[in-house]
Formats: C-alpha cells, structure tokens, sequence
C-alpha cells in the first residue's frame, strides 16, 4: 500500500476514498479509528488514505483533482465570509 493523500480531518480523507473507489481504485483509511484518540495523539497528521502499489500513478492524478476542488469551495467559503461580514453596526428586523 502506497500513501496518495494526507487527511487534515476525516471528512476530506472520505472525499478523496470516494473519488477514488469511483474510479475504480480500491483505497484504504489509515488512522480512521484514531480520531477517537485525539487528546492523546498528535493533533496532525495521523489521517492518510492509501491505495495499492499498481494503482498508484492513476490515483495521484484523481487525488489532484479532489484537492483542486477542495481548494476552489474553500476559496468559495472565504470569499462568502468576507462579502458577508457587515461594514457597520448590525441591525436586525424586529
């Protein structure tokens, strides 16, 4: 097994594990179950998903594009947070 992608959270290492089972590339969580360990572990760095050897070089260009789209919607997320933040005092409807 050959490490393609290293998780910041669980939710990402899903993201690209799905991407990749849809290409036909079977794929493996390693440390999935230490999240539970958190306030024991390292904070970081324990997340990584995993493919078999031949698959390599395919699952590196999938993993490419799911980081390329993970990096447009939080692109997205903090040009929102930035149009959304109001210039004056907030004011509600009553």
């Amino acid at each position: 097994m050959h490490t393609v992608y290293r998780a910041e959270n669980l939710f990402d290492a899903h993201l690209v594990k799905d991407a990749l089972e849809h290409a036909e590339i079977p794929a493996f969580i390693a440390g999935e179950y230490l999240t539970g360990g958190v306030g024991q572990l390292p904070a970081l760095d324990f997340l990584a998903v995993m493919v078999p050897d031949s698959s390599v070089d395919v699952a590196e260009g999938v993993v490419r594009g799911v980081e390329a789209q993970l990096a447009e919607a939080r692109e997205a997320l903090r040009e929102l947070e930035r149009d959304d933040t109001p210039d004056g005092p907030l004011l509600l409807p009553c």
